[in-house]
């Protein structure tokens, strides 16, 4: 993997002078790279990580799995990208396994995840079934920990 998509997937904060003297590159290369990146779509956006547990009314997320029937020609593109447009809907991922997609979907409650679920997404041509699966606490995201974590400690005693 490059090193600087690596950098800036992790933290996208850094300035170029910051990410040219961790590469030791010159900075005019560094923003070229980047330039080049984001006009050929590989960096698609930026975005800060936020701890939405700390956030007081942040709502609901759910991992909402979808087994679909595949169109003929377009397999899950068609259905994944009719899913993708609802404003609910964060992240689609096409799966391997039980289930074919993997939805990330935001509510204000779980009320509102379930309505969502119940009225739009399973009227969708094609849905055969869903399992929804609400987000009670995160603990790591996108290589950020969300949670303060204490060193292990070495609990070993010696023994003679």
């Amino acid at each position: 993997m490059d090193k600087l998509l690596k950098i800036l997937s992790e933290n996208s904060n850094y300035t170029t002078a910051q990410l040219a003297l961790m590469l030791n590159e010159p900075e005019d290369y560094i923003k070229a790279q980047i330039k080049e990146y984001e006009d050929s779509g590989i960096i698609r956006g930026y975005q800060a990580m936020v701890n939405w547990d700390n956030v007081p009314d942040a709502g609901v997320m759910a991992i909402i799995e979808l087994k679909v029937t595949p169109q003929k020609e377009k397999g899950f593109d068609e259905i994944a990208e009719k899913v993708m447009m609802f404003d609910e809907v964060s992240s689609v991922y096409l799966m391997a396994g039980s289930y074919d997609l993997a939805l990330i979907v935001k509510g204000e409650t779980i009320q509102d995840v379930s309505s969502f679920v119940a009225k739009k997404l399973s009227a969708l041509e094609g849905i055969v079934s869903t399992a929804t699966h609400f987000m009670l606490k995160r603990y790591k995201e996108g290589s950020v920990a969300l949670v303060d974590v204490d060193e292990p400690t070495d609990r070993r005693e010696m023994i003679l």
